[in-house]
């Protein structure tokens, strides 16, 4: 069996994104060399999250509003944990949004549906964070 690890790098503009890096993702798996196995992407900072979803702009705006209405990041002063950070908010949309992503890997492609994409989710940006790949198999 043969495991490939690599660390993907971003860096947003903005306090909150969702990166298709479905590319990014692929080309790890081609310089893997991996045909039949398991890919594993998973956020390695606690105010970021990877999901699969469709590649839409609306239903961008659509989770990007729904996620601020479920956990407002204003006022601040709302959260207990925003005595030392004011990032309460980005703790718990990627708590809905989820950590990691498993794809199974068949015939050297992700093994997806019809529409999905792998995405990185930031809640908390404007700095450098990163997300792993990890991939398993022959």
């Amino acid at each position: 069996m043969k495991s490939y690890r690599k660390e993907l790098w971003f860096d947003t503009t903005t306090r909150r994104a969702f990166i298709n890096i479905t590319t990014h993702v692929n080309a790890c798996l081609k310089e893997s060399g991996i045909r039949e196995g398991l890919l594993l992407v998973n956020a390695m900072h606690i105010t970021a999250s990877v999901f699969i979803n469709d590649d839409e702009s609306g239903l961008h705006h659509d989770m990007e509003m729904w996620l601020e209405r479920l956990a407002p990041e204003k006022p601040h002063n709302q959260y207990r944990h925003n005595t030392y950070e004011d990032n309460a908010d980005a703790h718990l949309k990627r708590s809905v949004m989820g950590r990691e992503v498993v794809v199974a890997i068949t015939d050297g492609k992700m093994d997806f549906g019809p529409w999905e994409q792998i995405f990185y989710g930031e809640f908390d940006g404007k700095r450098k964070k990163r997300a792993l790949v990890k991939i398993i198999g022959e």
